[in-house]
């Protein structure tokens, strides 16, 4: 009773998956990404332990139509099940049981696997087509994915309601302060328009969670520095730093204070 997309980003650097459902917290039992491997959704009446099996046949080489032949393959209840994978290289497989409620099924593309059950109709499928085509490749994956997820969300989405939604993007070496590949993990565990919610917050991860880039690096002089210490003692704080550490910008200020982000810098400056 869900609908996903599961992707490789244009440049074969990220894979993920986003996904909506009438269900509670569907971000904990569809989704499952490790980057340099593969993304899966397992949906329907989801296999959840088909996550870390189709990871470890991706993560031996096989291609996602393979390590989705041998998950059927072993499983007698393959008729309940809805599938979707993208490997390595964005060879992308889905499938749909015989016994999937309707209206069920499936496309692949270029680089991504969509699939859904209990929809209003194939146009949902249809949608998610075209928005992840018709997105910038150049895009995060992240805003891609969720394009994807909100057009079928538009188009009528799972025909019982919605509740939940949640998206899961993998980059070597992309998480926090570099310390492992998730780049982004966000879920709506239970929400009245839970693609909007998901919206929402991936604004706010790629404003405190994603580093900045060149073009949004402000260099700091010594008079901007001096602004930006005063800033932070007028409102009681040590220093600048302890202000970044308070306000959780660390990813958007060089700890030297060599440079600050655009954004931060409008937040000091009353302009944001």
């Amino acid at each position: 009773m869900t609908f996903s997309i599961v992707a490789r980003a244009a440049d074969g650097e990220s894979w993920g998956v986003a996904v909506a459902s009438k269900f509670l917290a569907v971000g904990a039992v569809v989704p499952a990404a490790v980057a340099e491997v593969g993304a899966i959704a397992t949906q329907a009446d989801a296999n959840v332990a088909y996550k870390g099996i189709a990871l470890a046949h991706l993560d031996e080489g096989a291609t996602a139509q393979v390590a989705l032949d041998r998950l059927l393959e072993e499983d007698e209840g393959r008729a309940d099940r809805q599938v979707g994978i993208v490997d390595v290289d964005g060879n992308a497989a889905t499938h749909t049981g015989t016994d999937c409620l309707d209206w069920a099924g499936g496309a692949t593309g270029e680089g991504y696997a969509v699939q859904g059950n209990v929809l209003t109709g194939p146009e949902v499928v249809e949608a998610m087509q075209r928005a992840f085509e018709g997105s910038d490749p150049a895009a995060p994956l992240a805003h891609r994915l969720l394009a994807a997820l909100a057009a079928g969300d538009e188009a009528g989405g799972d025909r019982r309601g919605r509740q939940s939604a949640a998206l899961l993007v993998v980059s070597e070496g992309a998480g926090y302060a570099g310390g492992d590949d998730i780049a982004v993990d966000l879920r709506v565990d239970d929400h009245a328009a839970p693609v909007a919610e998901l919206g929402r917050l991936l604004d706010l991860n790629d404003l405190y969670l994603t580093a900045s880039t060149e073009e949004e690096k402000v260099p700091v002089d010594d008079e901007l520095r001096r602004e930006l210490e005063a800033f932070a003692t007028d409102r009681g704080h040590r220093d600048f730093a302890a202000w970044v550490g308070t306000e959780n910008y660390e990813m958007r200020v060089d700890p030297e204070l060599t440079w600050i982000d655009q954004r931060v810098l409008e937040v000091v400056r009353g302009t944001a």
